[in-house]
């Protein structure tokens, strides 16, 4: 009966062990790979590798974009008219070793910029979860989103953000909601509702969407139908709204509808936050 007791409190001692020991993870290793021309971009990629504790690589032309404005969109109209990647420094990262890539880049010509391109010619993302994030003037991430799928079929392309350069000053809080939304966090945070049904803009919508483009030059359009929702601190409008031809103009285009998503928060003035065309 002794030598049985002490077989079973040996057994015991194993099982607690074993159970207190170290335990395996399977917490997904993340990537956060970017470029950046102005730091714009930079800044939106080290608030997501802080949050997350993730690596953080740049990607970093041969030639760099270090001209004027001017001759930087000079150079692009160029490269595109003929077909041309920059060449880009080879990555330190090994791709292999990473099952999340958030891979992060201004908006050029409607999509993500050149050395960007250059990547995922060369990069092979198959099976990975790629997780784009952008920057912008106007618009640019449901256009990237699409082309990106292009360029990596094979890769599962997950919801992205986008933010206007001009709201750099929000990232960290959309950031923060972003990667909770997306599972990538743990914390609390408020879903948000769907945008109802669409109705005609009221004078006093058209009134918002006037204040929130007003001032951007590359705007020039009527609000047609909108749908609000409630967000965290305000209320979120998304206006479809129509060209409007520009003084001066000869030719009578056809008329070419956009998305407008607007932001009014309380105590301060509506703000466009992006647009899809």
């Amino acid at each position: 009966m002794k030598s049985l007791k002490s077989l079973a409190v040996l057994a015991t001692a194993v099982l607690t062990a074993v159970s207190c020991g170290p335990k395996k993870t399977d917490a997904p290793k993340v990537l956060v790979l970017y470029y950046s021309q102005t730091a714009t971009t930079r800044a939106v990629a080290e608030e997501i590798a802080n949050r997350l504790d993730a690596d953080i690589e740049e990607i970093v032309p041969v030639k760099p974009y270090d001209g004027t404005y001017e001759e930087t969109i000079a150079r692009g109209v160029e490269e595109r008219s003929q077909g041309i990647h920059p060449e880009i420094q080879p990555l330190k990262s090994d791709l292999s070793a990473y099952d999340v890539v958030f891979l992060g880049y201004p908006i050029w010509f409607g999509t993500f910029a050149p050395p960007v391109g250059t990547f995922l010619e060369q990069a092979d993302l198959s099976g990975k979860k790629v997780v784009p994030f952008c920057t912008f003037g106007s618009g640019g991430l449901v256009s990237s989103v699409r082309d990106l799928k292009e360029k990596q079929p094979d890769a599962e392309v997950l919801p992205g953000y986008g933010v206007r350069q001009a709201r750099i000053d929000a990232v960290p809080g959309e950031i923060d909601r972003f990667l909770k939304a997306n599972g990538f966090l743990e914390g609390e945070f408020t879903p948000l509702e769907e945008f109802p049904e669409a109705h005609e803009a009221t004078e006093e919508e058209a009134a918002v969407f006037d204040a929130a483009v007003g001032d951007y030059p590359m705007i020039h359009a009527k609000a047609k139908a909108v749908s609000c929702r409630t967000v965290p601190n305000g209320v979120e409008y998304l206006f479809t709204a129509v060209d409007l031809p520009r003084e001066g103009a000869s030719d009578i285009l056809p008329e070419r509808e956009m998305k407008v998503y607007v932001i009014v928060e309380e105590g301060k003035e509506p703000v466009f936050t992006q647009v899809v065309r």
